[in-house]
């Protein structure tokens, strides 16, 4: 009896997950199944999931048309930046926290971490000031400081804790041989941290590749769009060609993929590292 009610409670709960990856992925397979239909199946009534006649031009036209490339272009540009730095900046200041001692140590961390329970919506207006003062608004470096500055206190939360999983003693090896504490950071540090930065790397390309209201806020000039905005824009400008806005969006998808898909193996190590000290 015992056995049988197990494998009635193993069974529903394969079919509560069945039912929810269902859920979740429909939209997704339903985005790639418009992206390749013309205009003629996207309006067919019942809707069609497998194109009979699938097609590129919809990718085609997409990307030809809106200066969807620049926006590609400027997108691409403002996340690998932001990731680089903040990763860079992050990892430096995690190190410092996980490995010197000094006063305010921990009231800087706790501040840290107080900034990531405020919503961003609430920050909008400081930071537009501050954009303003400094003369980055509308501009592509405007965006990659206050994305930087977004990233930085989860980065650092994460990479402190892998920090200190850390064995002192090649750090301890290498201050007796002579090496600084940059040589040490960048070449003991920073190599054996790879889960982990991994692991940042990808929230924050994902972060600053998919941010909307910032970018919305801050840039004026339509050539310095990224794509999260362009794509609500050329949504807007083609409303009934649903083919073109899903291959536009599917497009935007393809970098995210390929980040994710090439640090994959580093990233459930580096998470779940990061996370057992605080």
């Amino acid at each position: 009896m015992r056995h049988s009610r197990l494998s009635l409670s193993t069974l529903g709960l394969y079919v509560l997950l069945t039912a929810g990856v269902v859920v979740m992925i429909f939209p997704f397979l339903d985005l790639v199944s418009t992206a390749f239909q013309s205009q003629t199946y996207v309006l067919a009534v019942p809707p069609v999931l497998i194109p009979p006649q699938p097609t590129i031009q919809n990718f085609v036209e997409a990307w030809q048309s809106n200066h969807f490339a620049l926006f590609f272009q400027n997108s691409l540009v403002v996340a690998v930046t932001t990731t680089i730095l903040a990763v860079l900046v992050s990892a430096m200041l995690a190190y410092g926290l996980a490995r010197f001692e000094f006063t305010g140590k921990s009231a800087v961390f706790y501040a840290m971490l107080v900034t990531m329970m405020i919503p961003s919506l609430m920050l909008i207006i400081p930071q537009f000031m501050l954009a303003k003062a400094l003369g980055l608004r509308n501009s592509l470096a405007g965006l990659v400081l206050v994305y930087v500055s977004m990233n930085i206190p989860l980065n650092t939360f994460l990479l402190r804790g892998f920090f200190e999983q850390l064995p002192r003693e090649l750090e301890e090896a290498a201050l007796i041989d002579g090496a600084g504490q940059f040589t040490i950071f960048f070449r003991i540090a920073l190599p054996l941290s790879t889960p982990a930065i991994a692991t940042v790397a990808i929230f924050t390309f994902l972060a600053a590749w998919d941010e909307f209201t910032w970018a919305l806020t801050a840039i004026d000039d339509p050539l310095k769009r990224t794509l999260p905005v362009a794509i609500a824009t050329f949504q807007g400008e083609h409303l009934t060609e649903w083919g073109l806005v899903f291959a536009a969006s599917l497009i935007a998808i393809v970098p995210v993929i390929i980040v994710f898909v090439s640090l994959q193996r580093y990233f459930v190590k580096g998470l779940t590292s990061g996370a057992v000290r605080g």
